[in-house]
């Protein structure tokens, strides 16, 4: 087959050496005579796929041992519900609103409790991050939520350091979870739907500092209850065993990369390729503010829309697919994860250089 691209918002890429051992283990794990779809989630052979997942996610992150690890379901829009549940504990929440995923968010914790909207970059089209000092926050909230990547409009936060304290935090890193070594001590809670940078839909990631578990509200559904799950080690219910499985598969194939480290110098390079050719001449445009401008999605805009559909029929012809921009904003999107090589984003940049001398 001809090679191609695909740089799908997600379920997204994955690494092709992670999908050839898939295929290799899928009728036979490990000699076991079955598949990992079709064994016992409370067998031995399954047990140690999640332990191993565990491990090494643990190991990549430099998770602290008073976070617990939780691989659930529901993906992370679940979540926006689930985390109100076991974490208002008849108190309120603040959230900042920088794209269309944590407005989502907000507006579904406040089905659950008082939740305040500090702050909304809506009006300037989600193309920035506040700074935390102009911020009204609660000092006595039970926690304070944001997205630290917004997948749609490509705005993502670089500066964790000057994030507040005193009110545990609660990130959405769905999409740019893993590509960048990361404090997991500055959050009280991370989540991540898995189909962006950790494997395939179905699992959604959360790590949750002890402190906060067993505070879930009266009347919340055992299965969305945090510290039961944690006691259970993920597997109140049959778990998502083949996600997990190929979530696993993507945390040892970042390990012989080199770790996140290792990630984050590429994906710098990625990123910078495509934001080099968008600044280039006004042919491309994209309108987030460039010190927050994400390395994992990157939106643009082509100076005559009428171009649009002719740019990616063309790219598609080059083997450059899923290329076209979120239906709520249009133009284009090239999202550059983990798994995304360096070649494939290079054969973006040369076409775009190419189409804009042909249309420009």
């Amino acid at each position: 087959m001809e090679r191609i691209y695909n740089f799908s918002a997600g379920p997204a890429v994955l690494p092709r050496e992670v999908l050839e051992q898939a295929s290799d283990e899928l009728m036979n794990w490990h000699g076991c005579g079955m598949s990992v779809m079709e064994m016992s989630h409370r067998g031995k052979e399954f047990t140690s796929i999640l332990e191993a997942a565990e491990s090494d996610l643990r190991a990549l992150l430099g998770i602290p041992a008073n976070y617990k690890v939780l691989f659930l379901q529901g993906g992370a829009t679940m979540q926006f519900a689930q985390i109100p549940m076991n974490l208002l504990a008849g108190g309120s929440a603040d959230y900042v609103v920088t794209g269309d995923w944590s407005k989502k968010a907000c507006k579904e914790a406040q089905h659950y409790g008082r939740v305040r909207q500090v702050v909304s970059t809506e009006a300037d089209g989600f193309t920035s991050f506040p700074a935390w000092a102009d911020l009204d926050l609660n000092p006595d909230a039970s926690y304070l939520h944001l997205c630290t990547n917004e997948t749609i409009r490509g705005v993502e936060v670089f500066d964790f350091d000057s994030l507040p304290t005193g009110v545990p935090l609660v990130a959405d890193m769905s999409s740019h979870i893993l590509s960048r070594p990361i404090d997991v001590s500055r959050f009280g809670l991370i989540y991540a739907g898995a189909q962006k940078n950790i494997g395939p839909a179905g699992v959604c990631l959360v790590i949750v500092r002890e402190d906060l578990l067993g505070k879930e509200a009266a009347g919340t559904p055992t299965l969305l209850g945090y510290a039961i799950q944690a006691e259970n080690h993920s597997m109140l219910n049959t778990p998502p065993t083949f996600a997990i499985y190929m979530a696993g598969l993507v945390f040892k194939w970042l390990h012989r990369q080199g770790g996140l480290e290792a990630m984050e110098k590429v994906n710098i390079q990625k990123a910078a390729l495509l934001y080099d050719v968008i600044a280039r001449t006004g042919f491309y445009h994209n309108p987030v503010q460039p010190a927050f401008r994400s390395r994992m999605n990157v939106p643009f805009t082509l100076r005559d829309p009428s171009l649009d559909e002719t740019f990616i029929g063309l790219a598609r012809q080059h083997g450059l697919l899923q290329i076209k921009g979120h239906k709520s904003v249009g133009g284009m999107r090239a999202s550059i994860y983990n798994a995304m090589p360096l070649e494939g984003v290079q054969a973006l940049a040369d076409f775009m250089n190419d189409f804009e001398q042909k249309h420009g």
